[in-house]
Protein backbone atom coordinates (compact mmCIF):
# COMPACT_ATOMS: atom_id res chain seq x y z
CA UNK A 1 0.00 0.00 0.00
CA UNK A 2 1.38 3.48 -1.04
CA UNK A 3 0.44 6.82 -0.43
CA UNK A 4 1.82 9.78 -2.30
CA UNK A 5 2.61 12.81 0.19
CA UNK A 6 3.16 16.31 -2.51
CA UNK A 7 4.44 19.47 -1.61
CA UNK A 8 4.53 22.73 -4.34
CA UNK A 9 6.34 26.02 -4.31
CA UNK A 10 7.38 27.22 -1.07
CA UNK A 11 6.88 24.74 1.54
CA UNK A 12 10.69 23.59 1.36
CA UNK A 13 11.26 26.63 3.42
CA UNK A 14 8.88 25.41 5.93
CA UNK A 15 10.02 26.33 9.34
CA UNK A 16 11.63 29.42 8.60
CA UNK A 17 8.80 31.07 5.84
CA UNK A 18 6.65 33.42 7.79
CA UNK A 19 6.61 31.67 11.12
CA UNK A 20 4.13 33.57 12.67
CA UNK A 21 1.70 32.34 10.07
CA UNK A 22 3.09 28.52 9.29
CA UNK A 23 4.87 28.07 12.22
CA UNK A 24 8.36 26.41 13.00
CA UNK A 25 7.47 23.13 11.52
CA UNK A 26 9.70 22.25 9.08
CA UNK A 27 8.88 19.52 6.01
CA UNK A 28 11.45 17.13 7.78
CA UNK A 29 9.31 17.47 11.51
CA UNK A 30 6.10 16.49 8.98
CA UNK A 31 7.44 13.90 7.84
CA UNK A 32 8.37 12.49 10.61
CA UNK A 33 4.94 12.50 12.27
CA UNK A 34 3.87 11.08 9.13
CA UNK A 35 5.90 8.60 9.11
CA UNK A 36 5.09 7.58 13.10
CA UNK A 37 1.60 7.62 12.16
CA UNK A 38 1.74 5.55 8.88
CA UNK A 39 2.77 2.48 11.34
CA UNK A 40 -0.77 1.88 12.56
CA UNK A 41 -1.28 0.28 8.72
CA UNK A 42 1.03 -2.93 8.35
CA UNK A 43 2.47 -2.24 5.03
CA UNK A 44 1.88 1.06 4.39
CA UNK A 45 3.95 2.94 2.65
CA UNK A 46 5.04 7.15 2.42
CA UNK A 47 6.48 8.60 -0.81
CA UNK A 48 7.87 12.35 -0.14
CA UNK A 49 8.13 14.86 -2.90
CA UNK A 50 8.50 18.59 -2.95
CA UNK A 51 8.92 20.69 -5.98
CA UNK A 52 8.97 24.82 -6.48
CA UNK A 53 8.49 23.75 -10.58
CA UNK A 54 5.23 23.23 -11.60
CA UNK A 55 6.28 20.72 -13.99
CA UNK A 56 8.32 18.68 -11.64
CA UNK A 57 5.21 18.03 -10.10
CA UNK A 58 3.10 16.76 -12.72
CA UNK A 59 5.52 14.65 -13.73
CA UNK A 60 5.75 13.00 -10.51
CA UNK A 61 2.14 12.50 -10.33
CA UNK A 62 1.79 11.01 -13.60
CA UNK A 63 4.94 8.76 -13.00
CA UNK A 64 4.19 7.86 -9.19
CA UNK A 65 0.25 7.49 -9.21
CA UNK A 66 0.01 4.27 -11.22
CA UNK A 67 1.78 2.47 -8.38
CA UNK A 68 -0.25 4.39 -5.34
CA UNK A 69 -3.51 4.60 -3.82
CA UNK A 70 -4.04 7.62 -2.44
CA UNK A 71 -2.47 11.02 -2.48
CA UNK A 72 -1.72 14.01 0.28
CA UNK A 73 -1.41 17.03 -1.85
CA UNK A 74 -0.21 20.24 -0.20
CA UNK A 75 -0.39 22.61 -3.70
CA UNK A 76 1.04 25.54 -1.97
CA UNK A 77 0.04 28.68 -4.41
CA UNK A 78 -0.92 26.29 -7.16
CA UNK A 79 -3.88 25.06 -5.17
CA UNK A 80 -5.01 28.86 -6.20
CA UNK A 81 -4.21 29.28 -9.68
CA UNK A 82 -3.19 26.13 -12.05
CA UNK A 83 -5.41 24.00 -13.96
CA UNK A 84 -3.27 22.09 -15.36
CA UNK A 85 -2.60 20.62 -11.30
CA UNK A 86 -6.26 20.39 -10.91
CA UNK A 87 -6.05 18.35 -14.09
CA UNK A 88 -3.32 15.79 -13.08
CA UNK A 89 -5.26 15.45 -9.72
CA UNK A 90 -8.39 14.04 -11.92
CA UNK A 91 -6.41 12.30 -14.44
CA UNK A 92 -4.41 10.38 -12.22
CA UNK A 93 -7.84 8.78 -10.53
CA UNK A 94 -6.31 8.37 -7.17
CA UNK A 95 -8.37 9.79 -3.66
CA UNK A 96 -6.48 12.75 -2.90
CA UNK A 97 -6.78 14.98 -0.14
CA UNK A 98 -5.76 18.87 -0.49
CA UNK A 99 -4.01 20.06 2.61
CA UNK A 100 -3.15 23.61 3.64
CA UNK A 101 -1.63 24.55 6.73
CA UNK A 102 -3.73 27.70 7.26
CA UNK A 103 -7.20 28.38 7.35
CA UNK A 104 -7.37 29.62 3.38
CA UNK A 105 -10.94 30.89 4.18
CA UNK A 106 -9.32 33.22 7.07
CA UNK A 107 -6.79 35.01 4.64
CA UNK A 108 -6.39 36.91 1.53
CA UNK A 109 -9.36 36.70 -0.31
CA UNK A 110 -7.70 34.99 -3.73
CA UNK A 111 -6.43 32.12 -1.19
CA UNK A 112 -10.23 31.50 -0.74
CA UNK A 113 -10.81 29.45 -3.89
CA UNK A 114 -9.36 26.11 -4.61
CA UNK A 115 -9.20 25.32 -7.90
CA UNK A 116 -8.20 21.51 -6.81
CA UNK A 117 -10.76 21.05 -4.23
CA UNK A 118 -13.21 19.92 -6.98
CA UNK A 119 -10.73 16.98 -7.91
CA UNK A 120 -9.99 15.85 -4.48
CA UNK A 121 -11.97 13.46 -2.02
CA UNK A 122 -11.42 16.41 0.66
CA UNK A 123 -9.84 19.06 1.72
CA UNK A 124 -7.86 19.80 5.07
CA UNK A 125 -6.90 23.57 6.37
CA UNK A 126 -6.39 25.75 8.99
CA UNK A 127 -5.26 22.49 11.21
CA UNK A 128 -1.16 23.63 10.91
CA UNK A 129 1.14 20.76 10.22
CA UNK A 130 -1.67 18.32 12.18
CA UNK A 131 -3.23 18.57 8.70
CA UNK A 132 -0.84 16.19 7.16
CA UNK A 133 -1.89 13.51 9.82
CA UNK A 134 -5.32 13.61 9.74
CA UNK A 135 -5.23 13.47 5.63
CA UNK A 136 -3.20 10.58 5.63
CA UNK A 137 -5.47 9.04 8.33
CA UNK A 138 -8.48 9.80 6.58
CA UNK A 139 -7.19 8.58 3.41
CA UNK A 140 -6.44 4.98 4.77
CA UNK A 141 -9.98 4.78 6.71
CA UNK A 142 -11.43 6.12 3.40
CA UNK A 143 -9.51 3.45 1.40
CA UNK A 144 -11.05 0.66 3.88
CA UNK A 145 -7.62 -0.28 5.60
CA UNK A 146 -7.65 -1.54 9.15
CA UNK A 147 -5.24 -0.08 11.34
CA UNK A 148 -2.86 -2.56 13.23
CA UNK A 149 -4.37 -4.07 16.35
Amino acid sequence: MRILVGDGPNLNLLGQREPEIYGRTTRADIEHAMRRVAERWTGLELVFFQTNAEGALLDWLHAAAPRAQGLVLNPGGWGHTSVALRDAVAAIGIPTIEVHITNVQAREPFRRRSLLAGACVGTIAGLGPYGYEAALVALCRRLGWTENA
